[in-house]
């Protein structure tokens, strides 16, 4: 499941929903949360764009080759847009599978490529943040 959308997310609630009863044996989530620094600036909040129906491609590209990679039962993928406070839920990535080498593995995938390839673009205050060379490095490894 892809969703980007404005409103937070009820990780509780999207962890019932990753669960396959009988067949899940892992469940991975990760949760990213909007910083309140960056490169020694505070930061109070973020505005967070994306370019419509191509972010849901890319990220609906991403899943696909996670399921290819790895036997996964369900996958989540959920990201905010719009402005964002420090500390709030940004992005939400969730794997179930019968074991947990594929849960994780899919989970830190989805992430390392979905923080180089998804159309988003971040400013913090009157600063558009730059794309990280570390970014680019981690997902290098699963390409």
């Amino acid at each position: 499941m892809i969703r980007v959308q404005k409103e937070d997310f009820d990780l509780t609630a999207e962890y019932h929903k990753l669960i396959k009863k009988g067949e899940s044996g892992a469940i991975v989530t990760f949760v990213g949360l909007v910083r309140d620094f960056n490169k020694g600036r505070v930061n109070e909040s973020m505005l967070l764009q994306h370019y419509p129906g191509m972010t849901e491609k890319v990220l609906k590209k991403i899943e696909q080759e996670a399921r290819q990679r790895w036997r996964l039962l369900e996958t989540t993928i959920i990201h905010r847009v719009g402005e964002l406070l420090s500390g709030d839920q940004i992005v939400l990535v969730g794997v179930s599978s019968k074991h947990r080498s594929d849960a994780f593995s899919a989970a830190q995938f989805i992430m390392d490529i979905l923080k180089s390839e998804a159309p988003f673009w971040k400013k913090e205050g009157e600063h558009w943040v730059e794309a990280k060379s570390s970014d680019d490095k981690a997902a290098a490894r699963w390409l």
